[in-house]
């Protein structure tokens, strides 16, 4: 296969259930210049079966598994706090593309989503670009984001975050001692780091959200190896729970690149079981076929 413009990594864990409609929603996408790493994490169903079959039907999927289990997959407090993030540094080390963006194996994307964040990299020069996300639902599938109209009725300057809000963001969100003694930050247990009296001291403000759909940035991708994704131990921006490698990954992404901006487009599908994303429920939001579809 000829080289891409665009690696999507999908880690998959167990996702015989949901994987096929990921795959698909990555593979119908409008930006066709792409390939699709799937990263098998330890399955024990048949996940990887499934992505094998993609693989043989469509030379644009490539199918690997990760060598090893990562042992402190679950947190002190029994919340799997691997969230992929192995899986996701192992595909990221074999795509040779000059974009990585990632896809979870439980949830799906507009079939415009990547289009849309490439394009918006070009206008606005960005490294790193996040998109928003709206509620997983069946019918959603197969659809795309009439953004030409939400941008008729929105202009950019309300539909983009831009750099240095950002930036002020990342500055208030990371605490005083990965600042100034990273190596202190490393060495103590996060069961200690998140504990109230000395919290602030190592994480800042923890309620801050990185703006959009954390676990679907488009990154460049010699800055997205650069980067990686890190360890509970070594996370500067990890959430209260435990988790957080997506908000760790791409706040430091933005505090390294400088100019990465966030679109209030939603343009990936979250499959929750909490209520859809509050700012989008006006019928500009909805997902519409595509045309000849």
């Amino acid at each position: 296969m000829s080289p891409v413009s665009i690696s999507v990594i999908m880690p998959a864990r167990n996702a015989s259930e949901t994987i096929a409609a990921a795959i698909d929603s990555i593979l119908r996408q409008t930006f066709t210049d792409l390939e699709l790493i799937i990263v098998d994490d330890n399955s024990t169903d048949n996940t990887a079966e499934i992505a094998r079959e993609y693989a043989v039907a469509d030379e644009r999927v490539r199918v690997c598994a990760l060598p090893d289990d990562d042992p402190e997959r679950i947190g002190w407090n029994g919340t799997n706090i691997n969230a992929g993030w192995a899986a996701r540094n192992h595909g990221m080390e074999r795509a040779e593309s000059e974009w990585i963006t990632f896809q979870d194996s439980d949830d799906a994307s507009l079939l415009n989503r990547i289009r849309v964040q490439h394009d918006f990299a070009v206008k606005y020069g960005s490294s790193h670009v996040c998109v928003d996300w709206q509620k997983y639902a069946p019918q959603h599938l197969g659809k795309r984001l009439d953004v030409e109209r939400i941008r008729t009725e929105h202009s950019d300057e309300l539909l983009v975050k831009e750099p240095a809000e950002i930036l002020m963001l990342v500055r208030r969100s990371k605490g005083f001692i990965p600042r100034h003694f990273r190596w202190l930050h490393q060495s103590v247990p996060h069961r200690i780091r998140i504990r109230r009296i000395v919290r602030d001291l190592f994480f800042g403000d923890m309620h801050a959200h990185y703006p959009g759909a954390g676990n679907c940035p488009l990154v460049r991708a010699v800055v997205a190896r650069k980067i990686g994704f890190r360890p509970l131990s070594h996370r500067v921006w990890p959430s209260r729970r435990g988790r957080g490698a997506d908000r760790d990954f791409n706040f430091a992404v933005a505090e390294n690149v400088g100019d990465s901006i966030a679109v209030r487009l939603p343009l990936y599908l979250w499959r929750h079981d909490g209520p859809d994303h509050p700012s989008y429920y006006g019928d500009e939001y909805q997902p519409v076929r595509n045309a000849g579809a």
